[in-house]
């Protein structure tokens, strides 16, 4: 292998780490009451989700260690919000805790799987498409009240938080409902890896 793809590599697994430690500051930021820092915070998780795939395909693939650590830390990083908007009865978009369980029961599900399958189990189409969904959809619901699209105090931004909140709650059963299928198509006995 040539040195770029090499370099390449070790920044997606830097990415893939940096994500997973960014899911403490996270919920902190959650129970501080710091929403803009929360949100900016899992706005950096997405965007290193992205940048470590593109990083990956670069190299002509990724390292058999991120593939198999890069889907435990999205779930560590979206696992955070997801907690914290089941736990907040006060909040204009609470998620119901049972949709929560389901979710992150999913994705300890499918984790599992993963630990098993040879080369860690590459996500899926449908996986990919729940977890973009998921991102969009926490960062729609965790837009702070008083923000304005320029992302700063504006007339009206209560009346913009609560459409997004809105279209975040909306958004969020999609993921679910592409979470469930996804699982499904990673653990159809044809799929399960050989037994070790």
């Amino acid at each position: 292998m040539s040195r770029p793809p090499s370099r390449l590599r070790r920044l997606a697994d830097g990415l893939t780490a940096a994500r997973a430690v960014l899911g403490l500051p996270l919920i902190l930021a959650l129970g501080a009451g710091q929403l803009p820092l929360a949100w900016w915070l899992l706005l950096l998780g997405g965007l290193s989700d992205w940048a470590d795939g593109w990083c990956a395909r670069r190299a002509g693939g990724g390292s058999e260690w991120g593939a198999r650590i890069d889907p435990l830390t999205d779930k560590i990083l979206v696992a955070a919000p997801l907690l914290w908007l089941g736990a907040q009865p006060a909040w204009p978009q609470q998620l119901p805790l049972w949709a929560v369980w389901l979710l992150l029961a999913r994705e300890l599900l499918i984790s599992g799987w993963r630990s098993g399958a040879s080369g860690g189990g590459p996500a899926s189409l449908g996986g990919k498409a729940k977890t973009v969904l998921q991102f969009g959809s926490l960062l729609l619901l965790l837009w702070p009240e008083g923000w304005g699209l320029g992302l700063g105090r504006a007339a009206g931004a209560g009346e913009l938080a609560a459409g997004l909140h809105q279209l975040g709650w909306w958004l969020f059963w999609p993921s679910l409902l592409l979470a469930l299928s996804s699982a499904w198509g990673y653990l159809r006995p044809n799929t399960r890896p050989p037994a070790a």
